[in-house]
């Protein structure tokens, strides 16, 4: 048992090209151990590469998140994490979660699947008819979670392109000022504050509606927590989705013999999606660390109690003792225990739709266009929390 103040190491790890996970995790992967990490900003915590430990920090209640808002919250960006249900423990956590997961039952997102299905076959066609290239990003990642999300929130059509502006400048770290990135959300606050003014006026039945509702009828949620949840569930809706479709199909083109047999074999799609949300190393680095409430034992080390943890799921999702041939893509890998949506009370609220969104995108294009190839530079997204191409340019 270690309690030893290492001294800590700077993180993120350089990540390569594209979406190639950092040889400097290799040493992390086989040791296991926590070790000391210092982010761009705000103090040292220690970062947890192990599946195991993992499960510890994120279930084990004794760890909270809700403590960040008190402390110089490991980050990076030099602006403070702002509250919301991200940085919420039990019992307010449980309350809003509640709220906002009768949107996201398996039950009512299999009620609209057919519906994602129809949007992105549509995206297909339109894309084949003005073929034979396309940039795929703009051209079909982002309308497909971009028209979900908006329309289970209810915001107008036109209003869609400025607010991909705004998310994009919530997942920034250095590429836009800070000045630039507070102006951004505190316009994205503004306009979801005008958007529930209004919708007083014309209620919808709608996910919007209905925390509305639960403001306004049964004071369950505060008028900023109300606030708050529509701008998480925009950020949360669509961005990593759309960056997750782009991931699947620049990896499956680059190994040509995965697409083809997908395409003789559609119904792979689903493994073949948990397959991929596991090996994709899609965050930059380890978000929302947890701090220890008392000493708690993790692995071999002893946190102490007020130090912060950072799980980084890209390397857990890598670990050999909880992944047979962790470093393979294997598309019919069973009992695929990924911890891309995290775990315990934090796991994604999403995570059924953007596992059905991804399914549906997969399939309209490999059975839209089996021939489908990569046609030019890959740009990749740079100074961002996720990884993913900006622009993917395809022919066919």
């Amino acid at each position: 048992m270690s309690t030893e103040q290492q001294e800590p190491v700077s993180y993120p790890f350089a990540g390569g090209v594209g979406i190639q996970l950092s040889a400097a995790y290799d040493k992390l992967l086989d040791d296991g151990e926590p070790i000391r990490v210092q982010l761009p900003f705000g103090e040292p915590a220690w970062l947890v590469t192990r599946y195991s430990d993992a499960r510890i920090v994120l279930t084990d209640r004794r760890f909270s998140r809700a403590m960040a808002l008190q402390r110089d919250e490991p980050r990076m960006t030099p602006r403070p994490v702002p509250e919301s249900i991200l940085t919420m423990d039990a019992p307010d956590h449980t309350r809003v979660r509640t709220l906002v997961g009768k949107a996201f039952t398996p039950r009512r997102v299999e009620s609209i699947r057919a519906w994602i299905g129809e949007v992105a076959a549509k995206l297909v066609a339109e894309m084949k008819a003005a073929g034979p290239r396309a940039e795929l990003v703009n051209s079909y990642a982002l309308p497909i979670p971009i028209t979900v999300i908006c329309q289970l929130l209810g915001v107008p059509e036109a209003d869609r392109a400025q607010l991909r502006t705004w998310c994009d400048a919530a997942l920034s770290t250095n590429e836009m000022t800070d000045e630039e990135c507070m102006k951004s959300f505190m316009d994205l606050h503004q306009y979801f504050t005008d958007l529930v003014r209004e919708r007083r006026q014309a209620p919808q039945d709608d996910l919007m509606g209905a925390l509305i509702e639960a403001r306004d009828a049964h004071d369950r949620l505060s008028e900023p927590e109300l606030i708050q949840l529509c701008i998480a569930t925009l950020i949360g809706g669509f961005e990593t989705t759309a960056s997750e479709i782009s991931n699947f199909v620049y990896l499956l083109q680059s190994r040509r013999e995965l697409w083809t047999r997908l395409c003789e074999d559609p119904e792979l799609v689903p493994s073949a999606v948990e397959e991929l949300l596991r090996f994709v190393p899609f965050a930059a680095n380890g978000i929302s660390p947890r701090y220890a409430t008392e000493d708690i034992q993790v692995g071999g080390l002893l946190v102490r109690a007020g130090e912060p943890v950072i799980v980084d799921t890209s390397a857990v999702n890598r670990d050999r003792l909880a992944f047979e041939n962790p470093g393979e893509l294997v598309l019919d890998r069973e009992d695929n225990r990924h911890m891309v949506f995290g775990q315990g009370a934090h796991h994604c609220l999403g995570a059924y739709l953007a596992r059905v969104e991804l399914q549906e995108a997969m399939k309209a294009l490999l059975a839209g266009m089996p021939e489908l190839r990569i046609g030019g530079e890959v740009l990749w997204k740079s100074d961002m929390i996720i990884r993913a191409p900006r622009s993917l340019p395809v022919e066919w």
